[in-house]
């Protein structure tokens, strides 16, 4: 019986891997939130007028969002053997940050479906019971606009350990790490600031959107670089031959 040999990606393809699905990841959540959601939820009429007559818009944005959000998790399991050889308490941040991002992206379409429904049931009711259901789109719309925040913040989160990781390991140029960690933490600011009860200042926001880009243009091209891989395997032989 012959045995496979595990295959063994090298730090380049995981790289190249990585970047890739940034990319995928960053201009579906641009599409998903600008360009499907944003006209049926902040439109004039707002959503209970809206909703109902863009049922496969919303739909398309809902599957659309949670893609993005498996994206993440993928993310971090890719990266995961090559993290793990630098930090094993990184990597496990890394993952479980990913994982409960997606949870709470999760929790956010669920209320935008639920908006939906909302919305289909007003249309039903011809504009009867006018004060009811806008109580009920109240309620429903503020469980969505926490449920974006909350996943934002702790997305935020991980993309801070992510650029953290980079940074440590040198997988790629410490430059563009550093500048990722500063706009991670930019944009962590920025989505805390309407749990404190402040408006967010979405400048805050747009240093991260170019260090993402900026870093899958990198990884797609350069992939992770070996030399941190290699300095790290020496450093650690060194370190356990003079155990």
């Amino acid at each position: 019986m012959v045995q496979r040999t595990p295959t063994v990606r090298s730090p380049k393809s995981i790289g190249r891997i990585v970047g890739l699905l940034l990319l995928v990841q960053s201009a579906a959540g641009y599409v998903v939130n600008m360009v499907l959601l944003r006209p049926v939820l902040s439109g004039p009429a707002g959503f209970l007028a809206n909703a109902a007559a863009s049922a496969g818009r919303v739909r398309m944005a809902v599957l659309l969002g949670m893609t993005t959000g498996a994206l993440t998790v993928g993310i971090a399991i890719t990266a995961w053997p090559l993290f793990r050889r630098h930090s094993d308490t990184m990597a496990l941040w890394f993952l479980a940050l990913s994982i409960v991002g997606f949870s709470l992206l999760a929790l956010e379409h669920v209320t935008v479906l639920t908006m939906l429904s909302l919305s289909q049931e007003y249309a039903s009711a011809g504009g009867a019971a006018t004060e009811h259901f806008q109580a009920l789109g109240s309620v429903v719309r503020w469980m969505r606009y926490w449920a974006h925040y909350a996943n934002l913040i702790v997305s935020g989160g991980a993309i801070f350990v992510l650029y953290g990781a980079l940074w440590r390991s040198a997988l790629v140029p410490r430059v563009l790490a550093a500048f990722g960690v500063a706009a991670a933490l930019l944009h962590i600011t920025a989505v805390t600031m309407p749990v404190l009860g402040y408006r967010i200042v979405f400048l805050l926001i747009m240093p991260l959107g170019l260090s993402h880009l900026a870093l899958s243009l990198w990884l797609m091209t350069r992939g992770f670089d070996n030399r941190g891989h290699l300095l790290h395997a020496e450093a650690r032989r060194v370190e356990l031959s003079g155990a």
